[in-house]
């Protein structure tokens, strides 16, 4: 390669005419650099009134044809630059006509067509966006409701670990049912809440359950409301967060109502919840498997309202208890939920909305 000075550009200089094309261009000098030079060339901007999609749409076809091109001048010290050739028209868009647009193109995106999500396209074809979570976690709500009946009367300490177990699956799944996910600090926040509660009931005892489970909430509240006002997020980004931070502190906080409860009318509503939900994942249509759910919960209550002392009561806490249950289950269902939320929130919610029904019946 020869060495040849380089010819700086001079703004002030007036540039030679150029010949006219369908749309204004001018030509710079191109650079050189060990051995390499690259083609730079500054088209006239878009016009106005396109929409900022227009970015992405064809370039212009030029107003001479091939054969017609003008010769492309020759610059000292520089390479030849190529002429730009003529773009290829390709099909018109589906629905535009030859005579619709001078170029015959569709309308150009920049971002393409929004998301749509499962649930939405589902709606749209007529199917339902609910999906039950099945029976193995049914099986796993059974297992976990079974613990907590037989850990209620022994001990409120021993009663407290599969509680605890209750507390973080419920945390995680509602976090995750909402779509938030990895959402860490807000699980832990709840978490820590649910701990919370389930400390002050050990020291306060049971008598005095309602004051050691709203006290929590109601800090755990305000305290996730002060830490989403210091969020750098948009409004509606800090407002969904606020929202899903404290119905998971405080479901989590209320399935401390277990803890809460009389022991035996605990252990009556959570065997409950457990026949409950193992029967609604029995395939049955959907009006018959609610009325067996609650009629078996109903006799489960029953049963272990016998062998607890609770007697004819425990039908009355066992159908109150898979009401709420079936609430819950029917919450964990909604709009095409993964195989996570199944196995967190579709295990963990039944349980959690039927605490508070088991406390209250349980008086």
């Amino acid at each position: 390669m020869t060495n040849q000075p380089y010819e700086g550009y001079d703004p002030y200089q007036q540039p030679p005419a150029q010949p006219q094309w369908g749309y204004e261009e001018q030509q710079y000098a191109t650079q050189q650099w060990q051995g390499q030079t690259w083609d730079t060339q500054t088209h006239a901007p878009v016009q106005a009134a396109q929409p900022p999609s227009a970015e992405t749409a064809y370039l212009p076809q030029s107003a001479y044809p091939p054969a017609q091109q003008p010769p492309v001048q020759q610059q000292p010290g520089h390479v030849q630059q190529q002429a730009q050739q003529p773009v290829q028209t390709p099909p018109p868009a589906p629905g535009a006509g030859p005579g619709e647009s001078g170029s015959g193109y569709g309308p150009a995106t920049l971002a393409g067509n929004a998301r749509v999500t499962d649930a939405q396209r589902a709606r749209l074809e007529g199917r339902s966006p609910i999906i039950e979570p099945g029976m193995q976690p049914a099986l796993l709500t059974g297992l976990l409701g079974l613990l907590l009946a037989v850990a209620a009367p022994v001990s409120p300490y021993v009663l407290a670990l599969p509680l605890v177990v209750l507390q973080a699956l419920t945390a995680a799944g509602w976090f995750r049912l909402n779509g938030m996910w990895p959402a860490r600090q807000g699980i832990a926040l709840a978490f820590l809440g649910a701990l919370a509660a389930d400390a002050a009931v050990l020291v306060a005892g049971r008598d005095q359950a309602p004051a050691a489970i709203l006290g929590p909430l109601g800090i755990w509240v305000l305290l996730s409301l002060v830490l989403q006002l210091r969020s750098h997020a948009d409004p509606d980004t800090r407002m969904y967060g606020l929202m899903a931070t404290v119905a998971a502190s405080a479901l989590a906080i209320i399935a401390t109502g277990f803890l809460g409860a009389d022991p035996h009318a605990a252990s009556v509503g959570a065997a409950a919840v457990a026949v409950a939900v193992v029967a609604r994942a029995l395939p049955l249509p959907t009006v018959a498997s609610v009325a067996v759910s609650v009629l078996a919960a109903t006799g489960a209550g029953i049963a272990v309202g016998g062998m607890t002392g609770v007697g004819t009561r425990g039908a009355l806490i066992g159908a109150g208890a898979a009401v709420c249950a079936l609430a819950g289950h029917r919450a964990a269902s909604y709009d095409y939920p993964s195989r996570f939320v199944h196995f967190t929130a579709g295990v963990a919610l039944p349980l959690a909305a039927a605490a508070p029904a088991v406390w209250i019946l349980g008086r």
